[in-house]
């Protein structure tokens, strides 16, 4: 065989040898990048579980606390449901309607006068317990005389401070006065409160009920729920 085939096989082979080295190479940083690939991506799906996890938590975290303002906070500074219970205040409110009380305003400025209140009325006025429901019932009931007034009825009419007060609230004229017969003078925290149904109602004019205080107002009547085709917001 002569030298130059020689040279040009050995040539061949160098070159086969370089080109198989290069394929080798190639083929380990292809094989590093998609170990470094798979690294990646498990890291990543780590992060993103652990990202939902979190998500997640707070999310859950969110909803609890939005139950616990729903259940402890709303029902008992800002709204409350309740059900009116009896005839006292027809026509405007019906036995076993359901009404939304507002809180807020309360605590802000005073009752006004035909503002319809709900009020716990306990029978027992030395167990007056407001966490006891047993202890206590909720009227439901407009006032008609505000603090540091006098309040007197006379016949059909009520005089507030000798004056005969303009109203047409009253579903019967009055024919029982109670208690009103005589002058009532209310305190600087004292209402006095009628039914609508004046007839029925048992309200202010009764020794049992006689002048509200304020603190045991628990707010006022805002919007009917129930029933469905007379919801709606109160108004005077």
């Amino acid at each position: 065989m002569s030298e130059e085939i020689k040279k040009e096989l050995q040539t061949e082979d160098i070159t086969e040898e370089k080109n198989v080295e290069k394929k080798d190479m190639v083929e380990e940083q292809a094989a590093d990048e998609m170990q470094k690939d798979e690294k990646e991506n498990k890291e990543e799906s780590k992060k993103s579980l652990k990202s939902k996890v979190i998500s997640g938590l707070c999310e859950l975290l969110l909803y609890v606390v939005i139950a616990l303002v729903c259940i402890f906070i709303i029902p008992k500074y800002v709204v409350q449901k309740t059900e009116v219970s009896g005839p006292s205040m027809e026509s405007t409110l019906h036995n076993e309607d359901y009404i939304l009380l507002e809180k807020l305003s309360y605590r802000f400025t005073d009752p006004d006068r035909f503002d319809i209140i709900v009020f716990y009325h306990f029978d027992d006025e030395d167990n007056q317990d407001k966490s006891d429901e047993d202890a206590y019932d909720l009227y439901v009931k407009r006032i008609i005389g505000l603090p540091g007034e006098t309040v007197q009825i006379i016949g059909e009419t009520i005089y507030i401070n000798g004056e005969p007060l303009e109203e047409n609230y009253g579903k019967d004229p009055i024919t029982d006065p109670g208690i009103a017969k005589e002058l009532i003078v209310l305190g600087e925290d004292e209402y006095f409160v009628l039914g609508d149904n004046r007839e029925v109602s048992k309200d202010s004019r009764s020794k049992d009920v006689g002048k509200v205080k304020r603190d045991l107002i628990v707010g006022r009547a805002w919007v009917r729920l129930y029933p469905l085709d007379k919801i709606g917001f109160l108004t005077e």
